[in-house]
């Protein structure tokens, strides 16, 4: 059973105990990301995230850290998203100390010194050089791009190079002070410890500076250009695409239709984009849909790798089949099989100490409440059949539709602009 503390300094603790386990993860989350940056600090966030690896006062350089972790056969990464960057290690729980000594000394004592700075800026190009010549994940930026527009949370997370190469050591420390506070951190510790000893490591370990967080962000608008297509022309043996609508935010009361209904469409090799478009069509290698879910808002996508010369025929195959669901509505079958799968999913996932993190974590960064397993099962289990119907005509209404599209198709905005809005 999880708990939660406030500690005084505003910091939130959520201790997860897990007995099955050797190993322990600690999580840190901060309301940080694309979603706080200013236009001319696009890409702060993510850089920020790489400068904590470069050592603090304790382990003062990368080879420390990583030699560190390495030694007691850890895991440890970081990830930034547009409205939260999150740390963690994972480790045999008798090593438990190596993780909080690590994670508190890059956080509370990271040097941002500008010679490493310097050096990053050509990691941070070259991961975006990386990004771009990989339609898969580049397609997905170029979709949230078309559908929020130029706005924080229509931007990635990874910058321009022109902002990149502007940054001065202040400008970090400035961000860093903004948001790297207590009030605006969560720290989830999971599996093999006590709650007792959870919380005695954490108030030694992370003593955050007595301030608040300072930045804010304007709530999310969807834009209406009369532009639904964003083509990227680009010479490629497949065709990418997303072709998507805005959905429930998280939390929301339809969250998890939502989710139930992208499961139904294209969330495992059962569903209707699955079974329709590759199997029955073989109009691609990979389909896909999916839903995210940010604090005020939430998109529903299907990603396909396509053949180029059926390019519009998939794009009305995978339109085709958001507009039977919009008509139709599910089959009392399909719900109970979407339910039965999304509670099997969340059970793996809960098994494991840096899934439990993420699990808790994410929730009260986003919503600042928790929900544990089995109220998220009564909720997946209350979701009727009429309510993923009303979700599927309120959302996915040809107006809403957008598509984003890697490949060789230059001067074919219009030709599939015309598909989606059938």
């Amino acid at each position: 059973m999880h708990t939660e503390k406030e500690l005084p300094n505003g910091l939130k603790l959520i201790i997860a105990p897990l007995h099955n386990t050797k190993a322990i993860t600690v999580l840190i989350l901060v309301g940080s990301g694309s979603r706080y940056e200013s236009n001319h600090e696009r890409g702060i966030a993510h850089f920020l995230e790489h400068m904590f690896f470069k050592g603090g006062k304790k382990f003062d350089s990368p080879k420390k850290v990583a030699e560190t972790i390495d030694s007691v056969g850890g895991d440890f990464n970081a990830f930034t998203g547009k409205e939260y960057a999150g740390y963690y290690v994972k480790c045999a729980s008798e090593k438990k100390k190596v993780a909080f000594d690590v994670l508190s000394d890059m956080l509370l004592s990271t040097k941002l010194d500008i010679s490493d700075i310097n050096r990053e800026r050509g990691v941070i190009i070259e991961e975006l050089n990386m990004y771009e010549d990989t339609p898969m994940y580049q397609i997905g930026w170029d979709f949230e791009r078309l559908l929020y527009g130029d706005t924080p949370m229509g931007r990635d997370q990874i910058g321009l190079p022109q902002t990149i190469n502007a940054f001065s050591q202040k400008d970090f420390q400035t961000y860093r002070k903004d948001l790297y506070t207590g009030d605006n951190t969560v720290i989830i510790v999971s599996g093999d410890i006590s709650h007792e000893e959870s919380e005695k490591l954490t108030k030694q370990y992370f003593t955050f500076p007595d301030q608040k967080k300072v930045r804010s962000v304007e709530p999310t608008k969807i834009p209406s250009p009369s532009h639904k297509v964003h083509i990227r022309t680009k010479k490629t043996e497949q065709a990418h695409l997303v072709i998507g609508y805005p959905a429930a935010s998280f939390g929301h009361k339809y969250e998890f239709a939502t989710r139930l209904l992208s499961i139904i469409l294209g969330g495992n090799m059962s569903s209707r984009m699955f079974l329709n478009v590759r199997e029955a069509k073989g109009l691609c290698y990979s389909v896909s849909t999916s839903s995210d879910h940010y604090s005020d808002s939430g998109i529903i996508s299907t990603h396909a790798g396509v053949d180029l010369s059926r390019v519009s025929e998939a794009i009305s195959a995978i339109v085709g089949e958001y507009q039977k669901m919009r008509e139709l509505g599910p089959t009392t079958e399909e719900v109970e099989k979407a339910k039965s799968y999304l509670k099997g999913k969340l059970i793996l996932r809960m098994e494991d100490s840096e899934e439990l993190a993420s699990f808790l974590g994410v929730q009260m960064i986003l919503k600042n409440k928790l929900s544990d397993l089995e109220e998220v099962f009564t909720k997946i289990e209350n979701t009727t059949e009429e309510e993923i119907s009303q979700i599927a005509k309120t959302y996915l209404l040809p107006e809403n539709c957008r598509l984003a599209a890697i490949g060789p198709f230059q001067g074919r905005e219009e030709e599939f602009q015309n598909i989606i809005l059938q």
